[in-house]
């Protein structure tokens, strides 16, 4: 089959930019799930949209090839040019345009006067022209409906649709619409609308998490079921190996995104096991919509008790809490070390005891999570408990070990 750069399944471009070119750094000799042609013709198409942001490098497995994006330089997240690439059928195109051009000045017309135009107006300038039964026209009909593009209402016993009235002028949004583009989660949706002004606006961030492009029809399914309150049947990839796919029937309840990474996840109550859960949405191959939740309430209950007392996107062992307390150290002029803990406290707590000390307690089901956090107040730490005793250690075998490595004979931390 000849190379090309159009897809159909999106899902399968999303798992191999993600194994070979973001997590992977695969060499062409490493790819062994098909032919090293089916290899050829994936990378060709790939580089084809990211020509200008790959890079690789030499190691003794080969050559290796991977996105390099500098935030600086970048107009827009060159990740979403792949879902400019969706192939459709001849017959998809050309209804596309048939449809709208019939409806175009107003007109509001029924199936069959559709399915007439098309072979009056359109069909009849050929030869041997491929005609369109009422039945597929009355399928481009209802998914153009559901997608915006046409409005339906009732006509004595039959449905007519016309085009969908646009009254927002976009130009006015502009700045708008680039912010949300490179910003939201779902910002390829951005790319679609109608493009900028002359006077182009762009925006630079210092901290710009692109990956997040390769996740979009995942979370927009999963937002979608949210919107219903309806549960879904999710497939995971194993952590361990790919090739292995989980299926959990879960109700989802809110989205985390990490200021830190970047990564997003999904916090759901999972029916098998009884409890919250998260799940890392790179990780998420497929979401199938199910039934209406009846106890929408219950679950969200759950979800809004987890959040006061979870650190990040770990819930321990079900429904335990561990209790942490650390004392910070200030000296005079460093206020804006007290500033940081009431900003980056979450659902902990901060107290002054006196000029020169901070208290810092929390209550999470988690307490590991923590701990990177806690590292970067070495130095400054005069007492620290966990009711985690195993936490508690590793900080201090930590540091013993840091010690150990620079030297040193005070026993401050």
């Amino acid at each position: 089959m000849p190379y090309s750069e159009l897809v159909k399944n999106f899902e399968r471009i999303r798992d191999y930019m993600r194994q070979f070119y973001v997590y992977g750094f695969k060499s062409r000799s490493e790819y062994d799930s098909k032919s090293a042609r089916s290899y050829d013709n994936e990378r060709r198409r790939i580089e084809s949209w990211l020509g200008d942001y790959m890079s690789f490098r030499t190691t003794a497995e080969g050559k290796n090839v991977f996105i390099s994006v500098d935030s600086r330089s970048a107009e827009q997240n060159p990740l979403y040019n792949a879902f400019r690439a969706k192939s459709f059928t001849d017959g998809s195109i050309t209804l596309y345009f048939y449809i709208l051009d019939l409806l175009s000045g107003g007109k509001a017309l029924s199936v069959q006067e559709i399915v007439d135009g098309i072979s009056e107006k359109y069909l009849s300038e050929f030869e041997n022209p491929e005609e369109f039964d009422v039945s597929t026209v009355r399928k481009k009909l209802k998914e153009y409906t559901e997608m915006g593009l046409l409005e339906t209402e009732k006509r004595g016993k039959e449905n007519v649709f016309s085009l969908s009235e646009d009254g927002v002028d976009l130009k006015n949004w502009a700045e708008a619409l680039a912010f949300y583009t490179e910003e939201d989660p779902l910002g390829v949706i951005g790319t679609f609308l109608p493009e900028k002004p002359e006077s182009k606006i762009d925006f630079r961030f210092k901290h710009h998490y692109i990956l997040n492009a390769l996740d979009s029809d995942i979370l927009c399914d999963i937002l979608l079921a949210m919107s219903e309150r309806r549960c879904a049947e999710v497939a995971v990839t194993s952590k361990r190996n790919n090739d292995i796919i989980h299926v959990h029937n879960v109700f989802p309840m809110k989205i985390f995104i990490s200021t830190q990474n970047g990564r997003q996840y999904l916090l759901c109550y999972h029916y098998s096991f009884r409890q919250p859960m998260f799940l890392r949405l790179d990780m998420i191959h497929s979401v199938k919509p199910g039934a209406v939740e009846k106890q929408y309430e219950k679950y969200m209950g759950y979800c809004e008790k987890l959040r006061e007392n979870v650190w990040g996107v770990s819930v321990g062992e079900p429904f335990s809490m561990d209790h942490l307390e650390m004392v910070i150290h200030v000296e005079k002029g460093e206020e804006y070390i007290v500033r940081r803990l009431e900003r980056e406290k979450r659902c902990g707590k901060v107290e002054r005891l006196d000029v020169n000390r901070v208290k810092f307690t929390a209550d999470v089901f988690d307490a590991g999570e923590m701990i990177p956090w806690i590292r970067t107040f070495t130095g400054r730490i005069e007492n620290l408990h966990c009711s985690n005793k195993a936490v508690e250690k590793q900080i201090f075998d930590d540091l013993e070990a840091m010690k150990a490595l620079y030297g040193g004979d005070e026993d401050v931390i």
